[in-house]
């Protein structure tokens, strides 16, 4: 059985209805994903393997995600370091910064340098709504994740991955391929593209949201937020 996934359009509807009908917040939907992100991190970084954690942040949803992650890392006991370099003037990303610089969490301009001084990844530069032409500073941020022997964990999507399509066929993130996955409420159709760990979270979706747009909830264990999944969809 293969994996059902979730188109960017059916994904971009089903946050509607979970803010609409399912009565969740943007806040709590971000803080939700980001947690989950940070335990997939943890799961397959732990701290013993090195502490230092560079979290690449887009200017949308998905570097929300990313900052609510760095949050979490920081309480488990990493020293994560951020880059944001388009900074969203909205309030709730504002309060996220303010978060981080109260657990003296470090923002840095340089990503290729902070690169060489870390021993893990998170790319939450772009998630399910990407499409285009990948703008500055992104293009050198993406090669470098490309190019780098550092592990690296993208949220919800390889940034510069086209969300039905995969990589791009030549250009930024032709080459790019993550380490792990962590695919939000459901998995998007690039996943028969990446072959590495892929971890589903998104531990506040009902079944009745699940069977109106077609999806598995998987069984989360316990207080895990994060499911790792083999590439038939099955459970491991």
């Amino acid at each position: 059985m293969a994996l059902k996934t979730l188109s960017a359009k059916a994904a971009a509807a089903l946050d509607r209805d979970l803010m609409s009908t399912g009565a969740f917040s943007i806040d709590q939907l971000m803080e939700l994903a980001g947690l989950s992100v940070s335990q997939a991190v943890y799961r397959v970084h732990p701290v013993t393997q090195g502490s230092r954690v560079l979290v690449a942040v887009g200017p949308g949803n998905n570097g929300g995600d990313g900052l609510v992650a760095a949050r979490h890392l920081r309480h488990y006991g990493f020293l994560p370091t951020v880059y944001y370099p388009k900074r969203s003037k909205n309030d709730l990303y504002q309060r996220l910064v303010k978060q981080l610089e109260d657990l003296d969490v470090p923002f840095v301009e340089d990503f290729p340098a902070a690169l060489e001084s870390t021993d893990h990844v998170v790319d939450a530069i772009f998630g399910f709504s990407f499409s285009g032409e990948v703008r500055e500073p992104f293009p050198a941020v993406i090669q470098a994740m490309a190019n780098t022997k550092v592990p690296v964990t993208s949220v919800d999507a390889p940034s510069s991955w086209n969300i039905e399509e995969g990589p791009p066929k030549s250009g930024t993130g032709s080459s790019f391929h993550p380490d792990v996955l962590v695919s939000l409420t459901a998995p998007k159709p690039l996943v028969k593209f990446f072959s590495g760990r892929h971890f589903i979270g998104g531990r506040f979706v009902t079944h009745a949201i699940a069977k109106k747009y077609d999806f598995d909830v998987p069984e989360y264990e316990g207080i895990d937020q994060v499911v790792e999944v083999g590439p038939e969809g099955h459970k491991l």
